[in-house]
């Protein structure tokens, strides 16, 4: 496609000097250009092409960046992205020193609050209204909110405390879901027009203040006055929940029609209360395959990315989780899975088509989550929870609350644990060890391969006496035979896989691949250095460990999650405090930072856990203490 508009947008000010027809123009061409550009390098396709209207109107309405939208989440933020000056940029989005995934702070100044997780938006733009009343200041706030984020409870808390405060901000709920019928189209069409008349609202509000005038029965006049009004938007739409809680209620309306947009947000952009504008908007818009297939075109792999796929038949973690419990479910009726809205991303599609009774996607709400399934397994069901590692951080406290202190026996398996890659710094599975294993009566767990995984799940449902967390990477599974039968392993055991001299590697979950290809490749160059599985990271075999400090004259930890409070650091600190003979502690892990975005062997290398620079650093440990004799050139 040929671009005669999008070249000249170098930022929203550049919108204002176009028409109706060349902002409609604009928006096919913005589709176009995000199109060709994520089927290039990938990135999240579906969502943002259905707010392309919607956010050239936005941009186009209100003066941005002293008026401040705000994105929730930022994966339907492409659009947004290419008219704020990225334009041009867009084609390092979710790569190493590219474009961050999602909104950032410190990348563009239309970004005014950056997040990566759900249900935020509207908390954070009330946190910028309150602030405007503070500082005197007159700046308009914008929060765009999916249908699928506001079933976050963080959502509800905020509309609650922004009803109640009544500061001047919009909240634009991007309803993708719903389909716009005709019938029932024309008729919100008409009620929006309605409620959106500067008549009609000077009528209103003129006509509350009268009523608030009359002697003795003011009260009655007002409750059959707002009742009325209430019944006819009741009748007609979804917005009385909204009307209660405090937002005037504009909608729905055609997030695709530039005039409905237009018209609804001029007339809602200077009300001084908190408003609610309901916009059904299609996901994948102007691309039949992804309209047809929304959830598949959420996020999609670059061309170079899908080729190296291709040709790499070894399965993931997620789909190996899912056919292992999907089996074990076929064997026990009390198995049940639950999901924070991600059934296809933890590989649960098939379970939920065989047992639709046993399945709960409970929305995006990673706290419910763990308290339901805490609820579950106090009547004797064995709930799974498939969590990324990153989201269960929005459940800990539930976690320690609701299903240790009460020790119950709830499996959490944590997808996409250590370095996710392009989804950065807000995704990366950094932190589940450090803030698992100080809970009490928590297993804590990491398969080596999908032969492991199995036998741990299995592990997991046989073991009654409290909850137990599994975690693995979103990489390939390595070892994995599906028609080999599980073992029960011993809680708190580890393997021992090479015996070496001087040097002993303790390596959990898929550092345990990455060190047994450094160890064979050492022991090639006469160098000899033991390898130890740590698959239970909680607890650990105590008994092992004293053998390996008494054979070994260093050993070296490696995890794939940070070294604050991480295994290593436990590790270390029993040798200290429970051990008579002090041998050093090597720690190679994630340093103390939030990992940026790029491949995941880009960000492992990065941090120092790839195999060469594993190799490099174990190799000078190990020549320090061989003896001379042994050392090879």
């Amino acid at each position: 496609m040929e671009y005669t508009i999008l070249p000249s947008i170098d930022s929203p000010a550049d919108l204002k000097h176009l028409s109706k027809d060349e902002l409609a123009a604009l928006c096919t061409e913005v589709r176009d250009y995000i199109i060709q550009v994520v089927d290039e390098v990938g990135g999240h396709l579906a969502p943002t092409l259905g707010v392309v209207e919607l956010t050239t109107v936005l941009h186009y309405l209100y003066d941005t960046p002293r008026d401040k939208i705000v994105w929730d989440v930022g994966h339907q933020a492409y659009a947004h992205k290419v008219l704020t000056g990225r334009r041009d940029q867009l084609r390092t989005i979710r790569q190493k020193g590219g474009l961050a995934p999602f909104c950032r702070r410190d990348e563009s100044e239309y970004d005014p609050f950056g997040a990566g997780h759900a249900s935020t938006a509207i908390s954070g733009a009330l946190g910028m209204a309150a602030a405007r009343e503070i500082t005197k200041d007159d700046y308009r706030v914008v929060a765009v909110v999916g249908d699928g984020a506001i079933t976050g409870g963080l959502a509800y808390e905020g509309l609650n405390n922004a009803g109640a405060m009544r500061q001047q901000m919009t909240i634009i709920l991007n309803d993708n879901e719903m389909s716009i019928s005709p019938n029932v189209g024309a008729v919100h069409h008409l009620l929006t027009k309605m409620v959106t008349n500067p008549l009609y609202n000077k009528v209103r509000d003129e006509l509350w203040n009268f009523t608030g005038k009359i002697p003795g029965g003011s009260r009655y006049v007002r409750y059959v006055v707002r009742k009325m009004e209430e019944g006819l938007k009741n009748f007609l739409t979804p917005g009385i929940l909204f009307e209660e809680l405090g937002f005037r209620y504009f909608g729905p309306i055609n997030g695709h029609d530039l005039d409905e947009l237009f018209e609804t947000i001029t007339a809602v952009r200077d009300l001084k209360t908190p408003a609610l504008v309901h916009v059904l908007t299609e996901k994948g818009k102007g691309y039949p395959d992804v309209e047809s297939s929304p959830v598949r075109f959420h996020s999609v792999k670059g061309k170079a990315a899908r080729e190296k796929a291709s040709k790499a038949d070894e399965p993931r973690y997620s789909s190996i989780f899912g056919d292992i419990l999907t089996s074990m479910a076929e064997k026990d009726d009390k198995i049940v899975a639950i999901t924070p809205a991600m059934r296809e991303g933890s590989g649960l599609v098939e379970f939920s088509e065989k047992f639709p009774g046993r399945f709960f996607d409970v929305g995006i709400a990673e706290g419910h989550a763990v308290t339901f399934a805490a609820g579950l397994a106090t009547q004797g069901i064995r709930p799974v929870v498939a969590i990324y590692s990153s989201f269960l951080q929005r459940g800990y406290d539930h976690l320690i609350h609701d299903v240790a202190t009460q020790n119950l026996p709830v499996i959490f398996c944590l997808d996409r644990s250590g370095i996710v890659g392009g989804d950065g710094a807000t995704h990366q599975g950094a932190f589940d060890l450090s803030f698992m294993q100080h809970i009490p009566n928590l297993v804590v767990t990491a398969p080596k391969d999908g032969n492991e995984l199995k036998d741990l799940l299995y592990t997991a449902h046989k073991y009654d006496q409290g909850p137990f967390s599994i975690r693995y990477p979103k990489d390939r599974v390595g070892s994995y035979e599906p028609e080999r039968e599980p073992q029960l392993l011993k809680i708190g055991s580890w393997e021992e896989l090479y015996r070496g001299e001087n040097i002993v590697v303790i390596a959990v979950g898929a550092m345990v691949s990455t060190a047994q290809n450094v160890v064979a490749s050492l022991a090639k160059e006469g160098l000899k250095i033991g390898l130890v599985n740590a698959r239970f990271v909680k607890p650990y075999d105590e008994s092992m460990l004293q053998s390996l400090v008494h054979t070994y004259e260093q050993i070296v930890t490696i995890e794939e999650n940070s070294l604050i409070g991480g295994f290593g650091a436990e590790i270390l600190a029993y040798i200290e405090e429970q051990v008579e003979r002090r041998i050093p502690v090597t720690r190679i892990g994630l340093p103390d930072q939030f990992m940026e975005h790029g491949t995941r062997a880009e960000i492992l290398d990065n941090a120092g856990l790839s195999e060469q620079k594993i190799e490099t650093r174990l190799r000078k440990l190990a020549m320090r203490l061989q003896p001379k004799s042994a050392h090879v050139s």
